[in-house]
């Protein structure tokens, strides 16, 4: 038995699993910013115990534990490189210290690369390699998954296709270069809508109450709102390029997308996103690849870290 941990910028999971896609326990807890890494260590030391009491197991039966962690982590010494959302991260020697408090060995990943590691091994990309992941939520992260192992180039991460710059024009036409994140994240999206609607408040989502969000939106969009489904387009139009370039570099057989900004669906997001990149991806590859919605849903991190333990364990075996 495996234990999986999940750190994010405002999601704290914790599960016991084997390590095959099934999960025997979770706890689930929430995130407060201002109590900084110190708080969400101590979250953890405080849910380790009550997670292996209300599964009835021991720590004796733990052989490992695997972390996802919303941001890049360095291999080589298992530390946190940065967090974007929450203090007292930077440079943090995660995996060591998990190590110590439970007593098993620990591996850290980013939670892109395990979220997409779960999804190749147990959800949407299946019997099929190479694998791309892409999460959209507050953020752009992604994963690449070859033959059930997740590609880190030299050992700080890879497939960032949220940090891909693209050329992209301002309200004044003007050329910039832009992270694709700050074009098509769950944030990007709010944010741009949020500045049209102050700026055109009767022009633009007349309909949508405040706080505008990615959900209001889709609503919106679903009921024939035409401000809100060409702004949705406009950051599908930014994601496609992303995936064009990402398809151009690397072929990936399927590409995942999973993340909050995901479950607008197949009419809202897949369709249209399919329709884009299709127009555009380099034509010798075309032919090559799918698109398709996430399948391990809010869990996707647990399944994925455990499934890290997994590895190492196995690996330290085979050693």
């Amino acid at each position: 038995m495996y234990l999986g941990i999940e750190i994010g910028g405002t999601k704290l999971q914790l599960g016991l699993g084997p390590g095959d896609g099934t999960l025997l326990a979770l706890w689930r807890g929430a995130v407060v910013p201002a109590d900084g890494a110190d708080g969400i260590r101590r979250q953890i030391s405080q849910a380790i115990p009550e997670l292996l009491a209300n599964a009835n197991r021991g720590r004796d039966e733990l052989r490992g534990v695997g972390i996802g962690f919303g941001g890049p982590v360095d291999d080589a010494t298992r530390t946190v490189i940065k967090s974007h959302q929450i203090a007292g991260w930077d440079g943090f020697p995660l995996a060591d210290w998990i190590a110590d408090i439970v007593g098993v060995p620990a591996e850290l990943g980013n939670d892109a690369d395990v979220a997409g590691l779960a999804e190749a091994l147990f959800g949407a990309g299946k019997g099929l390699s190479p694998i791309f992941y892409i999460t959209i939520g507050s953020g752009i992260g992604g994963g690449l998954i070859i033959d059930g192992e997740i590609y880190r180039g030299c050992g700080r991460g890879a497939a960032e296709i949220g940090h891909l710059r693209l050329m992209w024009p301002d309200i004044l036409q003007k050329l910039y270069s832009y992270p694709l994140e700050e074009l098509a994240s769950g944030w990007a999206i709010e944010e741009s809508a949020r500045r049209l609607k102050w700026d055109h408040p009767n022009t633009f989502f007349p309909g949508i109450s405040e706080p505008i969000t990615v959900a209001r939106l889709a609503e919106a969009a679903a009921a024939g709102d035409d401000g809100a489904k060409y702004h949705l387009a406009s950051a599908w139009n930014a994601l496609s390029q992303g995936i064009c370039h990402v398809i151009a570099l690397l072929c990936p057989r399927r590409i995942v997308i999973g993340g909050g900004v995901s479950l607008m669906g197949e009419e809202l997001l897949f369709k249209p996103l399919r329709t884009l990149v299709a127009e555009r991806v380099f034509k010798p590859f075309a032919d090559c690849y799918d698109i398709v919605p996430a399948a391990l849903g809010e869990e996707v991190v647990l399944h994925g870290a455990l499934a890290l333990a997994k590895k190492r364990a196995a690996h330290a075996v085979s050693g």
